[in-house]
């Protein structure tokens, strides 16, 4: 079912709703693509439609990219708080509860989910800024999530597609860049875990190791789960690692803790960074 929260073709969400809901959870899905136009809502599909199956409501989301897209910093922002904003009325039109949601971000959109978490704190007149200190997302499963966007562009992954993004350097445009940037920000208070495979060619796992290292430091309630496998296993529904991201989406939204062990992984290579969490109210 197809809801448009905006004139541009590609500001659209897809609700999928399952034929016998089982879970109350809902499952804000945000695809990835280096943020870029060659990737769509498409990624997402099948993700929605395997949550769909297991009694999931599913939220896969579209936005303008680069690349041709007519996104950037600040529209692609200004989409993703958007489009989860018109989940509220696409759940009330189909006649469904709300629940817990549950960010689940692949690549680019691990990223854009876990912004969109701290949207409570952003400044007032920042793109996607919420007011009345509400909470947009209640929890984040990050899928070998971009989550330093200042790192990726330091090492220029994808071809410096965050400074794409960004349309400038964190020197030229340092306000935008701690705005976009969940690594300049203090993070959210909701529960993040972070899912990374260890043979990752495309988002290396040292920066994930990094973030989740300094996150943790920061007393951020951070999940980081290591794993053989790729950068794409995440995003197939036949894959170990999409079950492992099924696992941690019914953990958040059931508020099921996990125990300290899944924390002790080996940490290497720790830039600096300024990470702090600051106490959200609820919706």
């Amino acid at each position: 079912m197809r809801h448009d929260y905006g004139g541009h073709p590609s500001q659209y969400a897809e609700l999928w709703v399952p034929e016998d809901r089982l879970h109350e959870v809902v499952a804000v899905i945000v695809h990835g693509g280096f943020w870029r136009q060659t990737y769509g809502a498409e990624l997402g599909r099948p993700l929605a439609a395997d949550l769909a199956a297991r009694g999931i409501v599913a939220w896969n989301l579209e936005y303008r990219r680069t690349a041709g897209g007519d996104g950037g910093y600040p529209e692609t922002f200004q989409d993703i708080a958007a489009g989860i904003d018109a989940l509220d009325a696409a759940l009330a039109a189909a006649g469904l509860a709300d629940g817990p949601r549950i960010g689940i971000g692949h690549s680019a959109g691990g990223h854009l989910a876990l912004w969109a978490a701290g949207r409570y704190l952003l400044p007032a007149g920042a793109p996607g800024a919420l007011p009345g200190n509400r909470r947009p997302l209640d929890g984040v499963v990050s899928q070998a999530g971009v989550l330093d966007l200042g790192l990726a562009h330091t090492l220029g992954l994808g071809n410096d597609a965050a400074g794409t993004l960004m349309g400038c350097s964190p020197e030229s445009g340092s306000e935008a860049w701690i705005v976009a940037d969940p690594a300049a920000r203090p993070l959210p208070a909701v529960p993040l875990v972070m899912l990374h495979g260890r043979a990752d060619a495309d988002v290396p796992v040292g920066l994930a190791r990094s973030f989740a290292a300094r996150a943790r430091e920061a007393g951020v309630r951070v999940d980081y789960r290591e794993f053989d496998g790729d950068h794409y296993g995440l995003i197939d529904p036949g894959d170990p690692a999409w079950a492992a991201t099924v696992s941690a989406l019914l953990e958040l939204g059931g508020g099921v803790a996990r125990g300290e062990q899944s924390h002790n992984l080996p940490v290497h290579g720790l830039p600096t960074g300024i990470l702090k969490s600051s106490p959200p109210e609820k919706r």
